[in-house]
Formats: C-alpha cells, structure tokens, sequence
C-alpha cells in the first residue's frame, strides 16, 4: 500500500514559515497579563452608569474609557484567535479563545446601558452636546448610534441580548470544529501517482488537476464526508440563520437582510439590483462553461471541470518567494510607500505561509490597531490562484496598515464593503501585470481563462451565495423549516439557474452550500461581488489615470470608517447605488469570453 503523504505538525513548521505574533505580545504570558488587566477594568463601566447626560464632558470621558477597553480587547482577541487558527484542535488556544469570548460578553453587559442612555438624552441637549468641543473626537459615533433609535431596547432588554453573544456564535463554532477538526476525508491518489491527505486545501489543488479521473475523485470523496455529516450541518446552518432572525426581530428590522444592512447604511436595493443585473449576464457564463466543454473536447461538464486551466501544461509552479516577487512588482502602480511597507511584511513574518495539521483552511488577513497586519496562507506552490490569494490578502493588511496611520481606533476600522474592494483591487493589477507580460497567445488565452474563472467566482458564485442567503433567511422567516431537504431544494435550484441548461449537476453539489463558512456571517458574501465590480472600475481609473486618481484610491485606503462605505467608495470614483460597475465587469466577462474563445 502507497504511503500516504500528511501534513507536518504545527510543532516541525520552519518558525520563518510562521508569522510573529510579537507586535500583538510577547508571548502567552503576557497576554495573561493583559487579559487580567482588560478584564478587572470592565468593573469601572459602573461609575459612568446613570450620568451619560450631565455633560458632554461625562459623555466624553465614557466614551474615551470604552474605546480604551475595546483597544485592549482587540489586541487580546485577535491572539487568542490567530492562535487557534494555527492548529484548531490545540486545546490550550481553544480555552484561552473561549475565556476571551466569555469576558467579552461580560464585558458587552457592562456596557450594554451605554447606548440606551445616550438615545434616552432629549433631541435638543444632544444637538446641544453634538456642538461641544469635548465630544468632537466622537461627534461621527455619536450620529451612528443615534441612527439605530428606532432598534434600541431598553436597558434589561439590551442586557439580555448582550448576555446572549457567547451562546449565539454555538452554531458558528461547531461548524468550525466539525469543518477544521473533525471532518477526515482520507487519502488520494494524485496525478503523479502520490497517495496525498486530502484536506481543503488539497482538495483545490486537486480540483486543479489535468487528470479529470483525480478530479472526478476528489470531488466524489470530499463530498461523501459531507453527506455523512449532512444533518449535523443542516442543523448548524438552520440554528446559525435562526438567530440572524431572533435578532432581526427582536430589534424591529423588517428582515434580517435589512438588519444586515442597516449598520453600513447600504440600501436593498444594491443586494437586489446586484442579483438582477448577474442574473441578466447569465447567459454569458453560460456561454463560458460550454467553450470550457468545447475546449476540453467533453460531452458533458461537471462542477469538477470548472477549476482546471483549460490549456494543460501551462501552470507553472511558482516558490513562496517568487510569488512574493510578482505581487509586488505587480502593484508598482499603488507607490514606494506602499510596495515598500508591503515587502517589508511579506518577506518578514507578516505571513503564515503553509498548510499544516489542523490548522484553519483558507486564507485571510487580521491585524489590529496596534499590530501587524497578519496573513494566515495555506500556499501551494502548484496553484496560481494561490498567488492570487496573496495579492488579495496583502490588499486587506494594507488597507490596514494605511487605516491605522491615517485615522484615530475609534474610525480606522473599514467595513467588509470596502475591504473586498481594497483586495480584490490588488487581484485585478496583479491579472493585468500578467497578462502585459504575457509571452504568447497561448500564455494570454491561460491568463484570460484564469481572469474568468476568477470573475466567475467572485461575482457570479458569490451573487449565488447571497441569492441563497437570502431565499433560506426568507423562507424560514414566512415559516418554512430550513430542514436538510429545504437547504437542498433551494440550493439544487440556484445551481440549475447559474449552470444552465446544459450543465450536468451532479448530486453531490446540493451539498456545497453546508460547507461555506461565510454563511455564518449573515448577508457578507455578496461583498465580494460589489467589491470585484467596483475594483475593476477603480483598477480602469487608476491605471489610465494620473496622480489625482492614484491619490483618490490611496485616499480611500486610509479611510478607515470615517465615512459610511457607498460615500467612501464615490470619492474613490465608482458609485455603487448605480448599476454601472456591475454591468461593467459583466461586460468585460462577456468580452473575455470572446476573446478566449478566440485564441483557443
């Protein structure tokens, strides 16, 4: 019997392949330090209590002290999270996660009377409070709390919510464990012969493939451990939509979806016209999976033909440190200030390079006020999307990085809404860098495959993702149990539509939507999309543009908060409450296809 190839120990991983968790503490006992200091301040919410409308003065120093603790609170949660992410089924980390999480909570209750009492202040002394020297460091905080009025409780009520925070991320969390931890799918064989761990990283680097028996494989056997774990998932998922519900209700917003929205103040109408201006370019991606068939010389094409190149042979392997390099000369255009700072980052320790026993799949960026803006990778060097991962990652610890220098705590941190333009920014310089460079016809059509495939998923899957998110939402709130059966039913639809007529739709595939981890982030994937749409936009504006538009975007990245995300974006130069940058991207889909389509 082949040996099977597993994954190294946390413990044998290169510490120069590991980020340095320094900037955030020195190590685990000075985060105990720490966190024994956060959690005997919460204590001193009480002397504020009952006296938030004495002064602007009074306000100003509560709010001072809240946005203190918060400080402390982010540093101290974002080590104990990026620690369980390096190994989710190291006990310590996930106790020291879970103490974390309690004291927050306690912490949230401590605080919990703080916006009653300041929505509880009569309309003329806060106009008179607004105008007060005191509270100008705090006037914009102010203004978004007094927003939420009409889904502010009372103070018990807000309690009791607040009380409730550890206990509403139960179903996030046995996701995760049962997702990272639990979940074992075995060995395969891949196209060299090597019988390697199939895990979820694996699984995308298979999918990659060129030997559609792999493919075909490592999809059937992924899958097969979802089924087995179907119900398990289906309960998580349903509890997770159910309380995006509770508390849609609770605080009088008409839907969660509006719920969801409200605190970025994006309207309905950029889901909904999001959704309808995809669903008009469909038959363009329809167009794209039959050339793929066409190209591939298939009678029929499954899900499991949609990640390979459609030109074999020309994925060429790229080391950590090469990868590093074309990112980098790829966002020459963003400045020395920026590529700079960047390099710095990613050949130092930002970065937590490579899949290992249990750690967290998938990639993100998390950093705080006070630290680096930490990476987690699981790279493979055989996955040029995976490159495309970095340069993604990177637009988001910069977007930080900027936010940090240029705004106070209480306004540098930006929402997902332009988090995902930041990144996915970066995506579109690094496609064109490639594509400007491109030796051949050959090289090009494997580019423009490569930028469809990533436009396919970013805006046309996650516009999927968020039309399910909403129909499951809706159909639990008219009173349709969101039974395993349901979830598929919804799901099995939504794969007819996107696929198309001509798509073979294996069964395995309903299964897909229990194992998204952003679906307990209610209403968040279809980000993605509208940051995609708007990055190609801005991309266009910069690249053809001068110092003024260069200067507009880095202006953007150094927002932070400090202005609601559709106004962030519009000085940016794209305006989102307009159906412009979809179409446009859809456009420039269409395009591609023709050129693809061309070239091969």
């Amino acid at each position: 019997m082949a040996r099977i190839k597993q994954l190294p120990l946390r413990s044998k991983v290169k510490s120069s392949d590991t980020w340095d968790l320094s900037s955030l503490f020195a190590g685990d006992a000075a985060w105990e330090t720490a966190f024994d200091a956060w959690e005997g301040g919460i204590g001193e919410y009480a002397r504020f209590q009952g006296k938030l409308a004495e002064s602007p003065e009074s306000l100003a120093e509560c709010l001072k002290f809240d946005l203190d603790l918060d400080r402390a609170a982010e540093g101290l949660g974002n080590y104990a999270f990026l620690k369980t992410a390096e190994d989710v089924g190291e006990s310590q980390y996930q106790r020291m996660h879970g103490r974390f999480m309690a004291v927050a909570s306690r912490a949230a209750q401590a605080a919990s009377y703080i916006r009653p009492e300041i929505l509880a202040i009569p309309a003329a002394k806060m106009k008179t409070f607004l105008d007060s020297p005191a509270l100008a460091p705090y006037k914009l905080i102010l203004q978004r709390v007094l927003r939420y009025k009409p889904h502010t409780l009372g103070k018990k009520e807000e309690k009791l919510l607040a009380m409730q925070s550890e206990m509403a991320q139960a179903a996030q969390q046995i996701f995760r464990q049962l997702n990272d931890a639990d979940l074992k799918f075995g060995g395969i064989k891949n196209d060299c012969g090597e019988v390697v761990e199939l895990s979820h990283a694996s699984f995308s680097t298979l999918l990659h493939s060129p030997d559609r028996g792999v493919r075909r494989k490592a999809f059937q056997q992924y899958y097969r451990e979802y089924a087995d774990h179907s119900h398990a998932l289906a309960a998580s998922l349903a509890g997770s939509m159910q309380a995006d519900i509770y508390y849609a209700k609770a605080r009088s917003y008409p839907s969660a979806l509006e719920a969801a929205l409200f605190p970025d103040q994006v309207p309905v109408t950029v889901y909904n016209n999001l959704i309808a201006s995809v669903h008009r370019h469909l038959p363009a991606l329809h167009g794209y999976y039959d050339l793929r068939r066409r190209k591939m010389r298939l009678k029929e094409i499954h899900h499991y033909d949609t990640y390979v190149p459609i030109l074999a042979g020309l994925q060429r392997k790229q080391t950590w440190e090469q990868a590093v390099n074309v990112v980098l000369k790829s966002l020459e255009p963003l400045g020395s200030e920026y590529c700079g700072a960047l390099e710095k980052g990613l050949r130092g320790r930002w970065c937590d390079r490579y899949e290992n026993r249990g750690k967290q799949s998938g990639a993100f960026s998390s950093g705080t006020f006070d630290s680096d803006p930490y990476i987690l990778m699981n790279y493979q060097p055989d996955v040029l999307d995976h490159v495309f991962t970095l340069a993604h990652e990177a637009g988001h610890s910069m977007h930080s990085w900027h936010s940090a220098r240029q705004q106070p705590f209480a306004y540098y941190n930006y929402v997902i809404f332009v988090a995902e333009v930041a990144s996915t920014f970066n995506e579109q310089l690094l496609s064109r860098y490639l594509l400007n460079n491109a030796r051949s016809d050959e090289e090009r059509a494997f580019l423009i495959n490569r930028q469809l495939d990533a436009m396919r998923a970013t805006i046309f899957r996650q516009t999927m993702f968020a039309e399910f998110e909403k129909l499951a939402h809706s159909s639990s709130e008219s009173g349709e149990p969101l039974t395993l059966d349901r979830f598929r039913e919804i799901y099995r639809e939504l794969l007819k539509q996107y696929f198309g007529p001509d798509f073979a739709i294996d069964e395995e595939l309903s299964l897909e939507c229990l194992r998204i981890p952003h679906f307990y982030r209610a209403f968040y994937v279809y980000k993605y999309a509208t940051g995609m749409s708007a990055a190609i936009c801005l991309a266009d504006r910069v690249t053809s543009g001068g110092a003024g538009e260069l200067n507009d975007y880095l202006n953007f990245l150094k927002g932070g908060c400090s202005k609601d995300p559709l106004d962030l974006l519009r000085d940016a130069g794209v305006d989102m409450e307009q159906p412009a940058a979809v179409d446009g991207a859809m456009e420039q889909f269409g395009k591609l296809v023709e050129e693809l389509d061309g070239l091969l």
